[in-house]
């Protein structure tokens, strides 16, 4: 089609869910206990690490929410939608945003979580960012009116920056990205100078947190020899585990063989570079709030010498919680469904991105592969005022706009948002009842943990 055809197309998809449409949110007859969808995903997890999550999820209904992917996915299905689809985030929660360094070494703000990434209706992850910002509103008690204000304005932002995305050309949108130098003006002039302060702190802090800071603060030094600390369970040396197993199993030669199957998923150059490293140690480590549970491994290598350290993270990809709404993979690794979601959706992709499959380790699983550290840095949702908040949902909002126009119909979806501010007054009433239900999940959960249904630990 041209280009007034898919505009056409993307404004007739009203018939079918008006822009208004998109305000309500009922809990559908035979809503599934979130609970329960928390128990479904626990059987696939180390069991021992399944109370850490539990625990962090019950903290406050914000980190609940981190956590509560496959829950709103489940919701989200029976909301409505245009029939435009994306390469979708499936996690795009405001934490899910953040600053890392570019192959170029510049610092840019993009998203940088795709566990859940799927091919699925934009409207998803455009929800999923909304309620974001109404609960980290509430959290930090704010009033409605300035979570409204926040909201509206990371929703006008997504629907302004697809508009523009939609007359560019097809390499200007693949090109386009957020350096965050670049908004500093804007952030200079919403931030009072103690807010300032921070954040121009938070940008050094994240040029520092790299593979040498993760050397410091991951590994010691015992008989000349380089070693991961022992600090069960958030994080446990290989060796460590295998021993307390008793099981036999060799993981750092397991764990090698499945680094030779990550390595043949990078390009020559990469495996040039990776090849000028040697590997060193491997161990378990409890990431995030959601991923809690899954599989987790960082690998040491060095280059030259002990002071020329890189850290991979190795973490288990298992099925999308969108698959079951918006239908399977058509990668078999899921690994691979991370990474080819994260290339299609960044704007600059970690150079050792890769994937594996690990036969053999705790069974037939998938992996993906990262730096550990490079640069990364997410904002301090706690520390945020009203202005700073608006600031940040116009970061998202870009971000996330640049995302889907590169995977999808962005004249089309252009065409269904319009000028008018219809649809972002719609997704701020959604995100406000949805924060009501959010709050109910996490009183439940909370209450699970009471009645000893479910076992937490504060760790």
């Amino acid at each position: 089609m041209d280009v007034s055809e898919r505009a056409a197309a993307g404004k007739a998809a009203r018939s079918g869910a008006s822009r208004s449409s998109h305000a309500g949110w009922d809990p559908p007859a035979g809503r599934e206990d979130p609970v329960a969808i928390l128990e479904r995903q626990a059987l696939t997890r180390v069991p021992e690490l399944v109370p850490i999550r539990y625990g962090r999820m019950a903290a406050s209904p914000f980190a609940f929410f981190r956590g509560a992917a496959a829950v709103m996915a489940a919701d989200l299905a029976a909301t409505p939608v245009s029939g435009l689809r994306v390469q979708a985030c499936g996690d795009a929660h405001l934490s899910n945003f953040g600053a890392f360094a570019a192959p170029d070494r510049r610092l840019v703000f993009d998203l940088n979580d795709f566990d859940e990434s799927l091919p699925a209706p934009w409207e998803w992850d455009v929800k999923r960012l909304a309620a974001s910002f109404a609960i980290a509103g509430r959290e930090n008690g704010f009033k409605r009116r300035q979570r409204e204000s926040a909201v509206r304005t990371a929703v006008a932002t997504y629907r302004d920056a697809m508009r523009t995305f939609a007359v560019m050309r097809n390499l200007e949108v693949w090109y386009a990205r957020l350096d965050v130098e670049s908004v500093l003006g804007q952030v200079e002039e919403a931030a009072d100078p103690k807010q300032l302060r921070r954040v121009r702190r938070g940008i050094a802090k994240a040029r520092s947190k790299d593979s040498l800071r993760a050397l410091e603060k991951l590994t010691e030094t015992v008989d000349g020899e380089i070693r991961f600390r022992s600090e069960p369970p958030l994080l446990v040396p290989g060796a460590q585990l295998a021993e307390e197993s008793g099981a036999g199993v060799d993981l750092e030669e397991m764990l090698q063989r499945v680094l030779a199957a990550y390595r043949d998923s990078l390009s020559p150059d990469r495996q040039h570079l990776l090849d000028g490293y040697r590997f060193r140690q491997i161990a378990r480590k409890v990431v995030g709030v959601g991923s809690v549970g899954t599989r987790a491994w960082v690998v040491l290598l060095t280059g030259a010498d002990d002071a020329d350290p890189l850290f991979l993270q190795a973490k288990e990809a298992q099925a999308s919680v969108l698959e079951p709404y918006a239908g399977t993979s058509r990668f078999r690794n899921h690994g691979r469904r991370v990474v080819e979601g994260q290339r299609l959706m960044q704007a600059a992709s970690d150079i050792f991105l890769g994937w594996c499959p690990a036969a053999g380790l705790e069974g037939e699983r998938d992996f993906y592969v990262r730096q550990l550290w490079d640069w990364k840095r997410s904002a301090e949702v706690e520390r945020l005022a009203p202005q700073g908040l608006e600031v940040y949902g116009r970061m998202c909002g870009w971000t996330l706009a640049r995302a889907h126009a590169r995977s999808g119909d962005r004249v089309a979806i252009a065409a269904y948002l319009g000028a008018g501010d219809s649809f972002d007054r719609a997704i701020a009433a959604f995100a406000e009842v949805y924060a009501d239900q959010n709050e109910r999940d996490h009183e439940a959960l909370v209450a699970a943990i009471a009645s000893g249904r479910v076992e937490a630990l504060d760790l």
